[in-house]
């Protein structure tokens, strides 16, 4: 039998390269991670957690007006970017601390520097030293994505999201492209920090795949905050005037802008990593072609998290590691192995309002059961009755007619997230719409909206 340096050797350590080399090294097999970068991946450092610490930063703008309403006087607050970027980055050097102590205390050898596949079960690592080669009996992709920016003149005026937390300066003039996730966030949060913010989006709506009311309520809600949106537009070139960046649509309408982000789209991190040589099959968008197991085409070779899977989000990826882990070596004593479900997965966008979202929307639902029933509220919630804010919260119930069946539900309001969450634990367990109107509600709270909705709004046949 070969002997190997290590049991598992992981190429990348973002959340979910660490999840799979923390739980693996538990079970007691030889662990190696190699990262170039900081640990934590994209996540921790130019990802979700930043991201949310500046969404928060961005509402204290709002929180201020509105809190006149309500008696206070709270002057004339100043915002400070610098002062938001240094406490950022000391939260996030904190995070990687942790993530190092973690891997580090469950046994996992960390290894700094580039690596690439050097064989089905050997990888070659670019060390301080040099080249260096270890063998394992397995190896796990986990490299996640990388922005994509389409080739366009002035292409390299351009920046990323991976960018936007240590923009110096700050800008005043944001132009923003892109319809997704990504684009909607950064253009909320820069709106709230004071930018002036331009959305630009080929597509006629923003939010493409998430629930068509959902998508048109919130870019309507992001109009009211002060994002513009040029839809159905797209940019033809890019340069740089002594005005700052000029930004040309299509159209022939131009833009002024101190920073143009793209967020049009993420790849799979693979450049560099040696997996055609090595045989790893890709699919045609570059995403690593993987089994039920997470495994490749050759069979000591697996890849997990965005470099892999349809749905890129950071959960999803801890749970694919805790299921490979399993698979590989075994449940954790007393525990049942674990398998990972695709289905009724929850997610948030931290656009201003928010979005909280799980299952099917309602073009989905339609397709899948054929018939549903919709139920939906919009309202002015209960705060802004005297912040004088006009900002206003929709709620969505979708129910599969002939089960009853929640089968998806959406928000657009205050911590949506924090409320989806909780739903998304009934949805799973397979509650039915009787389940939903048999819960007492906690009042007076946003929540309750979702177990008091009574009156179905319409009832939609498959098209």
């Amino acid at each position: 039998m070969q002997n190997f340096d290590y049991d598992l050797f992981v190429i990348g350590a973002g959340s979910g390269g660490v999840r799979a080399a923390r739980m693996a090294a538990q079970r007691g097999v030889r662990v190696a991670v190699a990262e170039a970068a900081a640990l934590g991946g994209t996540c921790v450092n130019v990802g979700c957690i930043p991201k949310k610490l500046y969404s928060y930063a961005a509402h204290f703008a709002e929180s201020f007006e509105e809190a006149a309403g309500f008696g206070w006087d709270v002057g004339h607050p100043r915002f400070d970017w610098a002062t938001l970027k240094v406490n950022r980055a000391r939260e996030i050097l904190r995070l990687n601390g942790i993530y190092q102590q973690l891997l580090v205390g469950a046994g996992v050898k960390i290894i700094n520097g580039w690596a690439q596949l050097a064989g089905s079960q050997t990888v070659q690592v670019q060390e301080a030293e040099g080249p260096r080669q270890y063998s394992a009996r397995h190896i796990l992709i986990a490299t996640g994505g990388t922005p994509l920016v389409p080739a366009l003149s002035g292409r390299e005026h351009v920046v990323t999201s991976d960018s936007m937390f240590d923009l110096d300066p700050f800008p005043q003039r944001l132009v923003v492209v892109g319809g997704g996730y990504i684009a909607c966030e950064f253009a909320s949060i820069f709106n709230g920090l004071g930018s002036q913010v331009t959305q630009v989006h080929r597509g006629a709506g923003l939010l493409t795949g998430f629930d068509a009311d959902i998508s048109a309520f919130v870019a309507q809600e992001m109009r009211k905050t002060g994002v513009t949106h040029q839809l159905s537009a797209t940019v033809a070139t890019i340069a740089q005037e002594a005005a700052g960046l000029l930004v040309t649509l299509t159209g022939g309408a131009q833009l002024m802008a101190d920073t143009v982000l793209y967020a049009t789209g993420r790849a799979p991190n693979i450049t560099g990593l040696g997996l055609e040589a090595a045989g790893v099959a890709l699919a045609a968008n570059g995403a690593v072609k993987v089994n039920a197991y997470y495994q490749t085409s050759v069979p000591s070779i697996y890849a997990l998290g965005d470099v892999s899977s349809k749905k890129q989000l950071t959960p999803v990826a801890l749970g694919e590691a805790m299921a490979l882990v399993d698979h590989l070596f075994g449940p954790a004593a007393g525990k049942p192995a674990r398998h990972m479900s695709y289905d009724f997965i929850p997610t948030a966008v931290f656009t201003h309002p928010n979005i909280g979202t799980v299952g099917f929307t309602e073009a989905e639902a339609r397709r899948e059961f054929g018939k549903v029933t919709i139920f939906r509220s919009e309202f002015k919630a209960l705060k802004h009755t005297l912040s004088g804010s006009s900002e206003r919260t929709l709620m969505k119930l979708i129910v599969d007619t002939a089960s009853d069946r929640v089968v998806g539900l959406h928000m657009v309001g205050p911590d949506a997230g924090e409320v989806v969450q909780g739903f998304a634990v009934a949805m799973k367990a397979g509650a039915t719409k009787a389940v939903f109107d048999s819960t007492i509600g906690i009042h007076p709270t946003l929540a309750e909206e979702f177990v008091t909705m009574r009156e179905a709004v319409k009832e939609a046949v498959a098209s």
